[in-house]
């Protein structure tokens, strides 16, 4: 028998699929100095590209702190919008905002900012700068992963073009339909929801001053995110056929449909840039780790946008992942074996099952014009604002500062 080929790269941790988690996740181990691999399908000069990702992200604080410890918030915070109060409303589009809302204000938690928007463009663009100056970070990309061996002693992972890279430990961040969680043979629970998220940045004629707005109507919430400059970035969940023909319409028309919605409390109005659908839908893995495999962000759990927590969950899982894998090499244990990766599935599951059941709730709560129904949701969200404690502690959850808390993102270095 022959010899087998020989081995063309090694690395601690192989990450696979260089999105916003993905990144993250291999910024934070190389800073922490360990060898890490990202393989990412598109070429990097495809990530900054502003026509590829037109979204935003809300940063929570404590996701937020996370940038900070992987090196890349000082490139961040002058492009980042602080989110100073956000205010939660239903509403109809004949009858607008109901008088009974929700008001979260930063200065009820001593806060400087409850959260900040930013572009994906520009998260992307800082996370490729810090890596590029990162000895112990390796982008691969163009590149995919063909197949992965994943024995007890180590991962052998193979390229489409044929390389073959050894690891301890590979980490699926590949997205929603992960080809390496379907390889692993990881079952999830799906609901496609019958929406569509239509995305798209207006610019208007007075200051937001760092208000955001969700207002819950009766096809899905209708989110108004301030971005620097007087802008607003549109998260608009409409029912599927009729988001297919409002994305179809004009831009005369399109904007009409927008005002309808907007309304004018912000002046006038105009998109700014091209308007993109997104499908809804939840997903959850069964389980987050497999032999020498961890799953992170949506490779693991999608939810709902209605809160804007998708990401923060992903970079929680990040930190949480991270931290694991230090203690364990600092202990001089093995990085990739099952006692490591069950402590990583025990830390984040409760968290996300926690988020994507209450944001599915949400979403079926205030997603219908149901009167009596309509009714109790207008006065739950008026009997919360009156109740301080309540209210301070549904805030620091969004903050992403309840729980037990990551190292990163208690502002700590791993």
């Amino acid at each position: 028998m022959g010899s087998p080929p020989k081995l063309d790269m090694s690395f601690e941790v192989v990450v696979a699929g260089g999105g916003m988690a993905g990144m993250t996740m291999g910024l934070a181990l190389a800073a922490a100095g360990g060898s890490t691999a990202v393989i990412e399908k598109q070429p990097a000069g495809t990530l900054r590209d502003a026509g590829f990702d037109g979204r935003t992200s809300a940063i929570a604080y404590g996701s937020q702190q996370i940038f900070d410890g992987v090196g890349i918030w000082k490139a961040l915070a002058a492009r980042a919008e602080p989110i100073r109060a956000i205010r939660i409303a239903d509403g109809t589009l004949n009858e607008g905002p109901s008088s009974l809302f929700l008001h979260y204000d930063r200065l009820d938690v001593d806060s400087d900012a409850l959260g900040y928007i930013l572009e994906n463009r520009d998260i992307r663009d800082a996370q490729l700068s810090a890596a590029a100056a990162s000895e112990a970070f390796h982008l691969l990309a163009p590149a995919s992963v063909a197949g992965a061996d994943r024995g007890p002693g180590g991962v052998e992972v193979t390229l489409d073009d044929g390389r073959r890279i050894a690891a301890r430990l590979l980490i699926a961040a590949d997205g929603k339909n992960s080809p390496l969680r379907l390889a692993a043979g990881i079952r999830a629970t799906r609901i496609d929801y019958p929406q569509i998220a239509i995305v798209c940045t207006v610019a208007h004629a007075r200051p937001h001053d760092g208000v955001a707005v969700e207002l819950f109507l009766p096809s899905g919430p209708f989110a108004m995110l301030p971005m620097t400059g007087q802008r607003s970035n549109i998260v608009w969940s409409e029912r599927t056929e009729l988001a297919r023909n409002i994305l179809a319409l004009d831009d005369g028309a399109f904007l009409d449909e927008l005002q309808r919605r907007f309304g004018n409390w912000l002046g006038e109005i105009r998109v700014e840039g091209p308007r993109f659908g997104f499908p809804l839908g939840l997903m959850h893995a069964e389980r987050y780790t497999d032999r020498r495999l961890a799953l992170i962000g949506e490779a693991a759990h999608i939810i709902h946008p209605i809160a804007g927590q998708g990401l923060n969950l992903g970079l929680r899982d990040v930190a949480a992942l991270a931290e694991s894998i230090v203690d364990a090499r600092r202990l001089g244990l093995d990085i990739g074996s099952g006692e490591v990766l069950a402590r990583y599935e025990r830390w984040r599951r409760f968290d996300n099952v926690l988020m994507a059941t209450s944001m599915d709730g949400l979403n079926r709560l205030f997603s219908n014009d149901i009167g009596p129904l309509r009714l109790a949701r207008d006065l739950g969200l008026a009997a919360v604002n009156r109740m301080p404690p309540l209210k301070r502690f549904f805030m620091r959850h969004a903050m992403g500062v309840i729980g037990d808390l990551p190292r990163l993102v208690r502002g700590e270095p791993l």
